[in-house]
């Protein structure tokens, strides 16, 4: 089989492993030669396109989700280190992509799978001298040998949970152990203290399949914001549930992707909102409503909270208004400084979502004119 062959199907291969949010899918592009390219932003706002690809699709891993499962009837294909290497390199050097995303199945154990995985970046980096970004996946039992040297080759490294907890990743992968498939999370901790978080610059971060275990969303994020506090992980990626033919779980629902987003949307609120995991609120079942986002719903079970004077009241307190997010209370923080914020169009020029805010704002001691939705609009 020829590159370009392979290229096209380990890349698609490669679609579960996320390395954009919610809506991976729908942001992914194909090139004139037909290889998937996803175009990410970055922490400092820049946009990479990356190839995204695995180094095989050869498992010996059964995972209840997996397309790539052991045993499962798909061709199976391998690219070698130098064989990647250098086709990253033509697509580099012909302008089409920007970066790496590689992870791989697990062939041989995990240790020969990091070898190989190792191997091609380092011929990316020392044969063709290739600067720019690289997502490296750690896989289930990594090393710490493994885990370090891919923090000193790689940008970003990760770890795929897939489910909150032991209980529930038994029961979509049951040859997998969450305590020794989250060790290597703590040990990316530990070296990148050590070094002053030289290693592996972007940080680290995890994915979620939501929905195939039967867990609440209360559980997912519960496991969440303990990785933020405890690993000091960069970011938490959320993938709702798909059926693939051929697998065991074939016939369960596919998760709904409204679910993907109110689990996207409270991750925010606790990494850029100053929300902890006990401000979120679920439903008796455990799980985030539908009917509205996270905030708003935490604002309409808090009504001693509101309405927010925003002339006077603190960056925390703003930050907790619906409709309004860190750019625009950045703004109205220093605007204010200039003269009173009387008008909902003073937090339209801010950026702001000024109807969805006005329920819960005054503005110079006046509450604006409103209405509230009953439900929010989303899409089945």
């Amino acid at each position: 089989m020829d590159a370009v062959a392979k290229i096209e199907q380990l890349g698609r291969a490669a679609q579960h492993d996320l390395c954009a949010a919610c809506g991976a899918d729908a942001s992914r592009k194909r090139d004139e030669m037909d290889r998937w390219i996803y175009p990410v932003a970055m922490s400092d706002g820049k946009r990479v396109r990356l190839l995204k690809i695995l180094q095989t699709n050869v498992c010996e891993k059964n995972c209840y989700y997996c397309a790539n499962r052991a045993g499962r009837d798909v061709e199976r294909i391998s690219f070698g280190p130098e064989e990647l290497a250098g086709v990253f390199d033509q697509m580099h050097r012909a302008n089409l992509i920007d970066g790496l995303f590689l992870s791989s199945g697990v062939c041989a154990g995990s240790d020969r799978s990091m070898d190989r995985m190792i191997a091609c970046v380092e011929l990316i980096r020392q044969r063709y001298a290739f600067p720019g970004y690289v997502h490296l996946k750690l896989l289930p039992r990594a090393s710490e040998a493994h885990v370090e040297r891919a923090m000193q080759i790689a940008d970003r490294v990760s770890v795929n949970l897939e489910a909150p907890n032991a209980d529930r990743l038994a029961a979509i992968a049951p040859v997998k152990d969450f305590d020794s498939l989250a060790q290597p999370l703590h040990t990316v901790k530990r070296l990148r203290d050590a070094s002053g978080d030289r290693l592996a610059r972007a940080g680290q971060t995890t994915q979620f399949v939501v929905g195939a275990a039967g867990e609440a969303d209360r559980e997912i994020l519960s496991t969440t914001a303990g990785l933020y506090r405890d690993v000091g992980l960069s970011r938490a990626y959320f993938s709702a549930f798909q059926p693939i033919p051929g697998t065991p779980l074939d016939g369960l629902p596919p998760t709904p992707t409204w679910r993907e987003h109110r689990l996207y949307q409270s991750d925010w609120l606790l990494r850029f909102y100053g929300f902890t995991f006990d401000d979120l609120v679920f439903d008796a079942a455990g799980n985030l409503p539908r009917e509205a986002d996270p905030k708003q719903i935490y604002a309409r079970a808090h009504p001693e909270c509101y309405p927010v004077e925003v002339n006077r009241a603190s960056r925390e307190e703003l930050l907790r208004v619906p409709g309004l997010g860190p750019r625009s209370v950045t703004r109205l923080v220093q605007w204010r400084c200039q003269g009173a914020l009387r008008d909902l169009a003073d937090l339209k020029k801010a950026g702001a979502v000024a109807e969805r805010a006005a329920p819960y704002v005054l503005l110079d001691g006046k509450q604006p004119p409103h209405q509230l939705k009953l439900w929010e609009e989303w899409p089945e």
